[in-house]
């Protein structure tokens, strides 16, 4: 449950079809006088409404307000800051799993209450940072789109897991 919550978090869709299997695994586990098939239905689909009804709830007890919202300056202001710090967590994350991905050794580095996790050249990993490279070049260069960029990436490196 764990790992599939924090592999969830980061992106907002799977986070739903975690909490969902779960709600069918405990349903199908307790299930009662019901089979154990109806038990997990009724339990993913009880998990799913409970993660979603609130969400709509508030959507549309909001939305009449939402124009005088924009409206207000202060509000405003706020948002832009809430929306500029996201896309630094985003960025700090994508990051992280780059050079991960890359780098096979990181070097913790520590001064006092302060640590950081510094890639190790050394064991940088040619064939990821090839993939990653071409990824690169297939998004910005030639503007393929990220379906086909994940196509033409899926391609090799099947072809690349084939040869090693």
């Amino acid at each position: 449950m764990l790992d599939g919550l924090g592999l969830a978090e980061t992106t907002p869709g799977p986070l739903v079809l975690v909490l969902s299997f779960v709600g069918f695994i405990a349903g199908f586990r307790g299930s009662g006088a019901l089979s154990p098939l109806a038990g997990g239905a009724l339990g993913a689909t009880l998990t799913t409404w409970v993660t979603f009804a609130p969400c709509f709830l508030w959507i549309f007890l909001g939305a009449p307000w939402i124009e005088r919202l924009r409206a207000n300056r202060a509000l405003s202001g706020a948002m832009t800051a809430i929306s500029a710090a996201v896309t630094g967590v985003i960025f700090n994350l994508a990051l992280w799993f780059a050079t991960h991905v890359v780098f096979g050794r990181h070097v913790a580095i520590e001064a006092g209450p302060f640590r950081m996790s510094l890639p190790d050249p050394t064991s940088v990993n040619l064939v990821q940072l090839a993939l990653t490279m071409l990824a690169a070049i297939a998004l910005f260069r030639f503007r393929l789109g990220v379906f086909r960029t994940l196509a033409l990436l899926a391609g090799a490196g099947v072809l690349v897991g084939q040869a090693f």
